[in-house]
């Protein structure tokens, strides 16, 4: 007993050090909601999302703006400004400022559970992954376990798995397999294009495990596989902030039934205002 207690003692000490190793905010942003209020300090080690958060909140560019997209396991995202007088039947996620943000990627700054992350658009339009100007998602993720992490991992370095493949791709001795691909991928055949894209995972393998990669550290880890969040957003979207209190509501506004387009069938507001 006393050795369990003992371990429980160093995980959390763990996990404190990690949830304190950025340099916080000395301003308090209250986000208010009919689930109850979430505060959140921001990173000094983003200051163009941080004082541009601020900007917008002094300016109460926030307020009765909706949490428009929830993912239970995953996040809450709000902030769209179309959203404040947006009928239940209307898309919402697409609007934005006339600006965008630089990404502003720090290794001590990742996707636990209770961060405030810069959403953005996709990579095809989006290839220096500047953040929103306005629309953001806090995280609430799962806790994981350990043989998730090569999965996540593979997915967070999604470019150089890209270049890999069609380096392998190139080759002459790989033309029938890719040739498979390219007909399976046209047709469709989720099945078949598993098979051989196993194929194509297993000739890259070892030049992957050679290459210079992100990779999720092992504190990092145990913050994962003890409170949980969204690994494979890590060194992708822009963590600018976290909630420092209120972290439960993140819980029940997760909860909540969606549309097929993960907006809430009920409208949740927001007031978002700063204390100090």
């Amino acid at each position: 007993m006393y050795l369990k207690i003992k371990q429980m003692s160093m995980m959390l000490i763990l996990i404190s050090n990690y949830y304190f190793a950025q340099t916080l905010s000395k301003e308090t942003v209250l986000i208010e909601t009919s689930f109850g209020n979430m505060k959140v300090k921001l990173y000094n080690e983003t200051p163009l999302h941080k004082a541009n958060f601020l900007k917008l909140v002094n300016q109460h560019f926030y307020d009765s703006l909706l949490f428009h997209r929830i993912i239970e396991g995953f996040m809450i995202q709000g902030g769209d400004p179309f959203s404040k007088n947006a009928d239940a039947f209307t898309l919402l996620g697409d609007s934005d400022l006339h600006y965008t943000i630089p990404s502003e990627f720090k290794s001590n700054l990742f996707h636990k559970k209770g961060v405030i992350c810069a959403a953005r658009n996709g990579d095809d339009v989006n290839p220096e992954k500047e953040s929103s100007a306005v629309q953001f998602y806090i995280v609430q993720g799962k806790v994981l376990h350990d043989e998730e992490f090569k999965k996540f991992e593979k997915r967070i370095n999604k470019d150089l798995v890209n270049k890999l493949n069609a380096d392998r791709l190139s080759m002459p001795e790989n033309a029938i397999l890719k040739q498979q691909i390219e007909i399976f991928k046209a047709q469709k055949n989720q099945d078949s294009l598993l098979v051989y894209t196993k194929k194509l995972d297993d000739l890259i393998a070892v030049d992957y495990e050679k290459s210079s990669k992100y990779v999720i550290s092992k504190a990092h880890k145990e913050v994962y596989k003890t409170i949980g969040g969204t690994p494979h957003l890590d060194n992708n979207y822009t963590v600018f902030g976290e909630v420092i209190e209120g972290i439960d509501v993140i819980d029940k506004i997760a909860k909540e039934k969606t549309n097929k387009d993960d907006r809430p069938l009920t409208n949740i507001r927001m007031k978002v205002s700063v204390l100090n």
